[in-house]
């Protein structure tokens, strides 16, 4: 594998947009810099499958600025900043699940990695995101970086909003240590108090049911290892996300069960707040918050194949451990950042 070569595509027609590919022995993933750079298509090419989950009645598209999301909810792997529900926080507008996921980015393509830029036009952060594959396995790399380029603190959230394919008696695997329900209107378990992850009223809430018209909405919290994914043994492979937990501390997970206008797909998002309103998540200093002209830089990486041993992800935990490599940004109650926390001038 040491000789495998990543190539680059331009140009190819989805919908209404195009898409950059990027491809390597192990994986085909599709990229598209018109929708926000989101991940539309992620292809492990020896199991001939597709781990993220694309929506049949949605068109792949770009909207223009204050767009409803879901209506235009394709699926795929997106980044939702500043926030999620529409709100007003410190004087901005933050429309529905933000700016980020209808920007339309600039690219270009070196040495076989996709960069992908752009500016938030309400919030004025600047965006970049580097797409590369691993010539030697099936892991995606994404290496971002978010400048504040104002003169004013902006204060945040961000996450990543990858809906995967599921089944029945598929497991959604995250070493957190408490749940507890993000929205009772969206989850299954209602108004349930926090809980030991992922027990609750005496069921397995980590375990893909047959679909039967529900939904579960969780925040799932006190990570020991910053990763969250699904693992199928039935066929045996996995889709995960491995992230830093000092950058994202909590995992929101929106599943539906057929109970979200019929959809089957469960949405793994790596989340730098909680609760949902980055207002609410602001007051208790769980929230991103970036200085004039901090910089927050981290890498996310994505694996779609076969499953791993325990052992490899032991060693891959052991790697990831909080704060590697990385900026920390979450809001004190006072507004300025907590202690310990890196700013790096632009």
């Amino acid at each position: 594998m040491e000789n495998s070569i990543i190539t680059v595509q331009e140009g190819i027609a989805v919908d209404q947009v195009r898409v950059v590919r990027l491809e390597s022995d192990h994986l085909s993933v599709d990229i598209s810099p018109e929708t926000g750079g989101r991940i539309t298509r992620l292809v492990h090419k020896g199991l001939g499958r597709d781990f993220l989950w694309r929506n049949p009645r949605a068109t792949l598209e770009r909207v223009e600025p204050g767009t409803a999301y879901d209506p235009h909810f394709t699926g795929g792997l997106d980044d939702i900043l500043p926030c999620d529900a529409p709100e007003i926080i410190e004087g901005l507008p933050g429309p529905d699940h933000g700016e980020w996921w209808r920007l339309p980015l600039t690219y270009q393509i070196e040495g076989g990695a996709l960069t992908l830029h752009g500016r938030l036009p309400i919030w004025g952060l600047d965006v970049q995101k580097r797409v590369t594959l691993r010539p030697d396995s099936a892991w995606v790399d994404l290496d971002y970086r978010i400048a504040n380029l104002t003169g004013e603190r902006r204060t945040f959230l961000w996450k990543l909003h990858a809906a995967a394919v599921i089944d029945t008696g598929d497991q959604i695997v995250c070493p957190a240590q408490t749940a507890s329900v993000a929205d009772p209107q969206w989850s299954r378990w209602g108004a349930v108090a926090p809980f030991a992850w992922p027990k609750v009223a005496g069921r397995r809430a980590d375990r893909v049911p047959v679909p039967d018209g529900t939904t579960d909405f969780l925040f799932l919290s006190e990570l020991r290892t910053g990763r969250v994914g699904l693992r199928r043994p039935t066929n045996g492979c996995e889709l995960a996300i491995a992230f830093d937990p000092a950058v994202f501390p909590y995992v929101c997970l929106f599943a539906s069960y057929g109970g979200f206008d019929g959809h089957v797909t469960a949405i793994l998002e790596p989340c730098t707040a909680m609760p949902l309103s980055v207002v609410a998540a602001a007051r208790l200093g769980q929230c991103s918050v970036l200085a004039p002209g901090a910089v927050l830089a981290t890498r996310v990486s994505l694996y779609a194949g076969p499953l791993l041993s325990s052992q490899t992800w032991a060693r891959a935990d052991r790697a990831r451990r909080p704060g590697s490599g990385t900026a920390r940004r979450r809001a004190a109650p006072s507004g300025a950042p907590p202690p310990g926390s890196r700013t790096t001038p632009t």
